[in-house]
């Protein structure tokens, strides 16, 4: 199953501000101020409420036991520089984030925390760029099995691992995995190591959790604060089911683990949201019903083959499901599908609606990703889908996911010549019963500025039939290549059918 890109994607930039000084100051002076009132508070009757569990008077006794099994991660990394990066540096088509001004409004957004190889916007020479990065880690076996995030070690030419009582063993990567940005490592010298355990049950929104790490370089911090919200979908994948939390960390703090009271590891510390560059209380982690099965993947076959069906989706919008007679705007739109693919194979189309894999309901997109990868290739699964309103039922065998398959949701179209071509117009097509529905359109794009609006469905182009977003795509590439100025559509709105004629040089 493949998933393409959002039309707004979500910018990540990996800067240090100085702002953190002024946290770090405001931190010293509330520790004072708790100092300073406890003796009266303790004076103060307690409130006790039926089946929930007090706040520890001290966390003190959970971090000793576990703290011997959390590590920090030094990495040294080669990245080879192809032509486009020799060409355009870190900002170009090749680099791994976009050209940015200082202050740029971009910067503000998602910030990964690992090691940074290099500042914003600084053009990189024409040969392999070296550099390092630094996380953290935490043991999971007495032999030596660690721990992190896949963009701590990502190109590592050199692991070292720095454990709680400071010595630094060396380590290699066994496997790592992007799709959910965790690795797995070993320390080379022989045990024992004190280690940790992944926690049983999920944590509830509003318990008690300690976050311990190595943030910029402060090996061995400690920090509490509760599970905010689960279930987070942050644009980081297709796989996104974070835990949202608000103990403090911050760049370092990178594979490192969330434990819950018992001491168990509840998560894997990954990505913050931070306008200044420090935390700000928003911290997401790698549920362990998530990281528990890929780190076995790879402890035992150093990769993790995931189920495959050969679909590309989409979220079903309430315009989409109007069209397609769909009571609901719920489930995964099969936005294209090759032939030979296995949901192919079994007789969906493009324009279906997948509802349900094996009886459990399909809310969105990611339900579908998740559900299809956890079943691994060759098995079985049942599909319930919509077409033309009736449901309908297939039998799908699965495949292999690609290594090079891209598994993000959107609202566009297929393959990426077809999506760039759409998005440069401001404009996201669906497939739909007549013609393609228009998803979304940009209010300041050239769709827009030529009357296309969302719910528009675009039955001609170039005055050929359309089925599918890619035959626009097609009809557009044509009229550019044939030197006109525009391409002319016949859209129904309601309805009224008229003609737009949307420009195709540029």
């Amino acid at each position: 199953m493949s998933e393409t890109p959002n039309f707004s994607r979500i910018t990540r930039a990996r800067t240090l501000r100085a702002a953190l000084l002024g946290a770090v100051a405001m931190a010293g002076v509330g520790g004072f101020a708790w100092q300073a009132y406890t003796p009266a508070l303790a004076q103060m009757p307690t409130l006790t409420v039926p089946g929930i569990a007090a706040a520890p008077g001290s966390f003190a006794p959970i971090v000793e036991r576990v703290r011997g099994a959390v590590v920090s991660v030094k990495v040294k990394t080669v990245e080879a520089a192809d032509n486009e990066d020799e060409q355009a540096g870190p900002g170009g088509p090749g680099g791994s984030f976009p050209q940015m001004r200082p202050g740029d409004p971009l910067e503000r957004f998602f910030r990964r925390f690992g090691g940074e190889n290099a500042p914003l916007g600084r053009q990189q020479p024409p040969h392999a760029r070296r550099g390092q990065a630094l996380g953290s880690g935490f043991i999971i076996s007495e032999d030596g099995y660690v721990v992190t995030n896949n963009h701590v070690v990502e190109n590592a030419t050199e692991v070292s691992i720095t454990l709680d009582d400071g010595r630094i063993v060396a380590a290699e990567v066994v496997g790592a995995d992007k799709r959910t940005d965790l690795a797995l490592l070993k320390i080379k010298d022989k045990g024992p190591y004190a280690y940790v355990s992944f926690a049983r049950d999920m944590p509830r929104v509003g318990d008690w959790v300690i976050a311990v790490g190595n943030p910029f370089g402060l090996g061995g911090t400690v920090t509490a604060g509760i599970v905010s919200a689960r279930g987070r979908d942050i644009g980081a994948g297709p796989y996104d089911d974070f835990l949202q939390i608000d103990a403090s960390v911050n760049r370092g703090n990178s594979g490192g683990p969330t434990f819950n009271l018992n001491g168990d590891v509840v998560g894997v510390n990954t990505a913050i949201f931070s306008p200044s560059g420090g935390s700000v209380g928003i911290g997401f982690a790698i549920p362990t019903e998530v990281a528990r099965d890929v780190i076995d993947a790879l402890r035992n076959k150093g990769s993790v083959a995931r189920g495959w069906i050969g679909v590309q989706i989409q979220p079903v919008t309430r315009e989409i499901a109007d069209s397609l007679g769909a009571k609901d705007a719920k489930g995964a739109l099969v936005n294209d599908l090759p032939s030979g693919s296995p949901a192919g194979s079994a007789g969906l189309k493009s324009g279906d609606i997948i509802t349900a894999v094996n009886g459990e309901r399909i809310e969105a997109p990611r339900d579908l990703a998740r559900k299809i990868a956890s079943f691994g290739p060759d098995k079985q699964v049942d599909l319930t889908y919509l077409r033309d309103g009736r449901e309908q039922q297939a039998r799908v065998r699965l495949g292999t996911l690609p290594a090079d398959t891209q598994q993000r949701a959107s609202l566009g179209g297929t393959a990426p010549s077809e999506r760039n071509a759409l998005a440069g117009l401001g404009l996201m097509l669906a497939p739909s019963r007549e013609g393609v529905v228009v998803a979304e359109v940009e209010p300041d794009g050239a769709a827009a500025q030529m009357g296309l609006k969302q719910g528009d469905v675009i039955l001609e182009a170039g005055g050929q039939k359309v089925e599918r977003p890619g035959d626009v795509s097609a009809a557009l590439a044509t009229a550019k290549k044939d030197g006109r100025r525009a391409l002319l559509l016949r859209v129904k709105s309601g309805n009224t059918t008229r003609f737009v004629a949307l420009a195709a040089a540029g």
